[in-house]
């Protein structure tokens, strides 16, 4: 009680004082209200940025979005009647993604006896093709349907002063990936 004694009796005394703390206190309360108003609209705007960013990759030419797991079409899994036109039906997918990125397959190799009896189907494929190509071709193995998995891959870039036939600049890429055969249905 002498605390609050004390500043009243203050305060009476010096109403300038009084006005002053007044104004400081309203003052902090409109502060963290700017502050708080300031990063609700960087949210807002970063929100904006990651939407057009979206909408931008949506829109790319001769791209359709990626089958989703769980949408009706989509299959994560190799679709044949057997192992073989399964694994065969991904070295065509594969190798025609690639060619419609601009690149030019070299060679491909399917191997079913590794994880056959589990369905799992592994493909090497050598090819060329840019860096910007590259990219894209990579985002679409991973994020289409079929659900497959890129094991391991090689990138050898071109070698300055040396001649590459006329396709300087293009990365000589092995790509390793596999998926998983359902099965007989």
């Amino acid at each position: 009680m002498k605390v609050a004694s004390t500043i009243t009796s203050f305060l009476g005394r010096s109403p300038l004082v009084a006005a002053v703390l007044y104004l400081a206190v309203v003052g902090l309360f409109v502060t963290a209200a700017a502050l708080a108003i300031l990063s609700v609209t960087d949210h807002i705007r970063g929100l904006q940025e990651t939407s057009d960013a979206l909408e931008q990759l949506r829109s790319r030419e001769g791209r359709t979005p990626p089958a989703q797991a769980g949408e009706a079409g989509a299959d994560p899994f190799l679709e044949g009647p057997t192992l073989t036109v399964a694994s065969a039906a991904l070295q065509q997918w594969v190798t025609g993604a690639v060619v419609g990125t601009g690149g030019s397959v070299q060679s491909s190799q399917v191997d079913i006896t590794a994880g056959g009896k589990d369905g799992i189907v592994s493909l090497l494929i050598n090819f060329e093709l840019d860096q910007p190509a590259l990219q894209k071709l990579l985002f679409d193995l991973e994020t289409g349907s079929p659900l497959l998995f890129i094991d391991q891959m090689d990138v050898q870039i071109p070698q300055p002063g040396i001649a590459n036939d006329g396709r300087a600049g293009l990365l000589r890429v092995s790509l390793n990936l596999s998926g998983r055969w359902r099965g007989a249905k």
